[in-house]
């Protein structure tokens, strides 16, 4: 009988101290030493009297004016913690990322455009509008001129929250497209012609938001990086022509990996050749890598590694060793990426995670990152910022 009073008293000491702890920023000095001196006399009482001192100590606490918690207050506690974890939740294991660019087209998308004709996307302009913009994440880019002849001869950027956009100013009119100047000249007829008839169209289809997307940050420290995974990294350190990456073209970049430490690569003639370390030859990417092989396969968009690019002499067919704990990381868009043949081979410490889930919007790549075959059309030849197929994903 002793051993189980023991039990109980030790349970509700328990139960005051972890009160008493949790009430001590809400307690004034004098109910504190009330407090204390409630737990200190039921764990001095004697064994004989056990079962008078556990019913004078909890109605000794249920006496004390103690502030009361309500719902309200317990249910922000909750949502407090539950933040706390979400929040230590993304920055240990998974972090949402948004394709800022087109370097890595057509695998990931950055802000492009899309048209409405023969588009891969199921549903893609046969949905209300408003619907349209919430699931494709997009937004018009259809201008036709108005009644009187117009003649551009301004171009000026105008940012926003989530689109960036162009101002035409011309001689009959102001217009606003979204996307950057170079974006715009690629989908737009202000390329080719300044000059448009009274309701000529300008522009047709819709500019659509870069890929969401989960980055992945466990594995990297379970499984070392391989060729062909898709990583997001940090730019610290790495230059291009003297001028900081991080400061011309932004603090995080995502690319493909081509190359280990050890590896001799080289392009020649559009096509990246590997020597891993202690090998005697050199080998294409995609015979030794089998994600490569899409980007060699010329369909969809997807052009290889283009030589003749960038300030590093493997561009140009010359023989570049990764460093030790170095990474080479190149675009798939080759013709649009500031990748390795700029600034370099990036440093092991400056890996994030791998892509890992698109989860927004929904286009044919929302899923497992990379799952996606090519589009089964000829890439054809780049327009002034990406390749016309690749409107049609």
């Amino acid at each position: 009988m002793n051993f189980l009073k023991e039990r109980k008293r030790k349970k509700q000491l328990s139960e005051m101290k972890a009160r008493r702890r949790a009430e001590d920023d809400l307690l004034s000095p004098a109910l504190r030493l009330q407090f204390d001196s409630i737990i200190t006399e039921l764990a001095n009482a004697p064994a004989d009297h056990l079962d008078a001192a556990l019913l004078k100590a909890r109605k000794d606490c249920e006496s004390l004016p103690l502030p009361r918690r309500g719902r309200m207050y317990a249910l922000l506690d909750l949502i407090i913690v539950v933040g706390v974890v979400a929040f230590g939740l993304r920055g240990l294991f998974f972090q949402p990322f948004r394709i800022p660019t087109g370097s890595m087209q057509p695998t990931l998308f950055g802000v492009h455009h899309q048209q409405f004709p023969g588009n891969a996307n199921p549903g893609f302009g046969k949905i209300p509008g408003f619907l349209h913009n919430l699931i494709y994440g997009c937004t018009s880019a259809e201008l036709k001129n108005g009644n009187v002849p117009l003649s551009v001869f301004n171009l000026e950027k105008v940012s926003g929250r989530i689109f960036d956009g162009t101002l035409l100013t011309g001689d009959s009119g102001r217009y606003l497209l979204p996307g950057n100047e170079r974006q715009v000249l690629d989908y737009s007829k202000l390329s080719s012609k300044s000059d448009f008839a009274p309701g000529e169209t300008i522009s047709e289809g819709v500019v659509s938001l870069g890929d969401h997307l989960f980055v992945e940050r466990v594995s990297m420290y379970l499984k070392p990086p391989a060729r062909g995974d898709i990583i997001v990294f940090n730019t610290e350190g790495l230059q291009v022509d003297g001028i900081p990456v991080a400061t011309s073209g932004g603090y995080y970049y995502i690319k493909r990996l081509a190359a280990l430490p050890g590896d001799t690569v080289k392009i020649k003639d559009d096509q990246l050749y590997v020597r891993p370390a202690g090998a005697k030859e050199f080998s294409r990417i995609q015979d030794i890598a089998g994600a490569f092989a899409k980007v060699y396969s010329g369909k969809g968009g997807y052009h290889g590694h283009l030589n003749g690019m960038g300030s590093l002499l493997f561009a140009y067919g010359g023989e570049y060793t990764v460093p030790e704990d170095h990474y080479l990381m190149l675009g798939d868009n080759s013709k649009f990426s500031m990748d390795s043949r700029y600034f370099g081979a990036v440093p092991r410490k400056n890996l994030i995670g791998r892509a890992w889930f698109v989860f927004y919007p929904f286009s044919r790549r929302v899923g497992w990152v990379d799952r996606q075959e090519p589009l089964d059309e000829a890439t054809g030849e780049a327009g002034a910022a990406t390749f016309p197929v690749m409107s049609y994903q």
